[in-house]
């Protein structure tokens, strides 16, 4: 008897007015108490594929899709004994950084129902924080499963590159995808990891290293280790409030042995950041998303010749802020443009990793508040200086992890306003055991914020 997944469905129930669900659903194994995620209650983001269950992105366009394939990740999940219980909402195919352009409206945070939970995993991290389920999953293509994560106060935690398979995924860019982990501790994202991570035939960028046993590490000494503090992203921040128990996280950490010390990346290419994100991602996504055409996929709207139905099939089906993304990836594609603009967002792209994994080489690990602000009022969202440091550096640096590959996680740090910021970290590829035993001890040093 699975008690625990019946407890979630029922506060599933009670979470409604979250606007996290898109659509609900009971895929399972055949019980078995002995296998590892035996009663244990999962929601997935909705570009992840289910067989005979819908996959919408969220959007108009797919609002009818039921794939005939579960992605590898669904595989895992239900060979381990996992319960599959809903999809979630998200932006629409993944494109928004605050959970507001789903078809079916805004999904609110759960500790203030006025305020965005953050995107575009936006769903997931609204039912972990909810307390519906103890786990979900989520993608991350420039932060989305850690900004989720730091104003909704739960674990958000994206992997190495080609850590976890991401056959069956919606594609957004491909270069920067990635399967993200929620979950209400460390120990959980550990856990998961265990049962997700993986070489996949069907997945070439998935990686062949041995998958290690994450959660028999959470309490391994790192003391002598360096966390290297972004000068960069601290000397952005105007919120004395998140740059205090930044500095109090850094003192306590201190005191467990562990070293710290001050760094800064080339302030312009960390600058520039959210520009070449914009570039490549839309650049990949007009490329991905070009069978999203009524034809092959998606909702259909008749036409009088073939032109005709693709435009308008987009046009009433797919909203605003994917199809102005689509413009900006076709602009950049140009035949007249690329030059000027992919080809050389990719060579910006390549001098920023060098320069983040050249200090990975005297450091062990990355921290830094994860965001300059608590998560924004519904429609406030876009209510910032575009210019501005804090919100070019400060509120859009995560993606530095999806350049390089690297694994980053945030974790719950303090309360500002009585709504929770995190704190981010990150370390070299395939580091996850250190990464989730330093996020464990903080999550100890800060303990339950509730």
């Amino acid at each position: 008897m699975k008690i625990n997944v019946d407890l979630a469905k029922k506060r599933l129930q009670d979470a409604q007015h979250l606007n996290a669900v898109e659509t609900m659903c009971k895929i399972e194994k055949d019980d078995n108490p002995e296998l590892k995620l035996f009663d244990v209650a999962v929601v997935l983001k909705d570009n992840i594929s289910t067989k005979g269950v819908k996959t919408t992105a969220s959007s108009d366009f797919l609002k009818e899709y039921i794939p005939v394939f579960d992605a590898t990740v669904v595989e895992k999940l239900v060979a381990a004994g996992a319960t599959i219980i809903a999809k979630t909402s998200m932006d629409e195919f993944a494109m928004g950084g605050f959970g507001m352009t789903a078809a079916n409206g805004p999904v609110l945070n759960p500790h203030d129902n006025s305020r965005v939970a953050g995107g575009s995993s936006a769903g997931s991290a609204a039912l972990v924080a909810a307390k519906v389920v103890k786990v979900a999953l989520g993608t991350d293509t420039g932060d989305s499963c850690r900004i989720p994560a730091s104003y909704c106060g739960i674990v958000g935690f994206k992997p190495t590159y080609g850590r976890i398979s991401r056959y069956g995924i919606l594609p957004y860019a491909s270069s920067l995808d990635h399967v993200g982990i929620f979950s209400n501790n460390v120990a959980n994202s550990a856990k998961l990891l265990e049962s997700l991570a993986g070489f996949d035939e069907r997945d070439m960028t998935s990686s062949s290293k041995p998958v290690e046993k994450y959660s028999e590490h959470l309490n391994m000494d790192l003391s002598e280790m360096t966390v290297g503090m972004i000068d960069n992203v601290t000397g952005a921040i105007s919120n004395n409030e998140i740059k205090k128990a930044f500095d109090n996280l850094i003192e306590k950490l201190n005191e467990k042995g562990i070293k710290s010390k001050n760094i800064e990346f080339d302030q312009q290419l960390f600058k520039n950041q959210n520009t070449i994100y914009k570039i490549i991602a839309n650049a990949e996504a007009v490329s991905n998303h070009s069978n999203f055409n009524g034809l092959a996929f998606g909702q259909r709207v008749m036409g009088n010749n073939l032109e005709e139905i693709m435009t308008k099939s987009r046009s009433e089906n797919i909203g605003l802020q994917a199809r102005t993304r689509y413009l900006l990836g076709g602009y950049s594609l140009d035949i007249n443009n690329i030059d000027k603009t992919f080809i050389q967002a990719k060579k910006v792209r390549r001098l920023l990793v060098d320069n983040i994994n050249k200090e990975l080489e005297t450091t062990d690990f990355f921290i830094a508040p994860a965001s300059a602000q608590i998560a924004p009022k519904l429609n406030e969202e876009n209510n910032v200086d575009n210019n501005s440091d804090e919100h070019l550096i400060a509120n859009n640096y995560m993606v530095m992890d999806n350049f390089t590959g690297n694994p980053g996680i945030v974790v719950p740090m303090c309360k500002v306003d009585n709504m929770p910021v995190g704190v981010y970290l990150s370390t070299k590829a395939f580091n996850e055991v250190q990464l989730l035993a330093l996020a464990n001890l903080i999550e100890e040093i800060v303990g339950d914020l509730s």
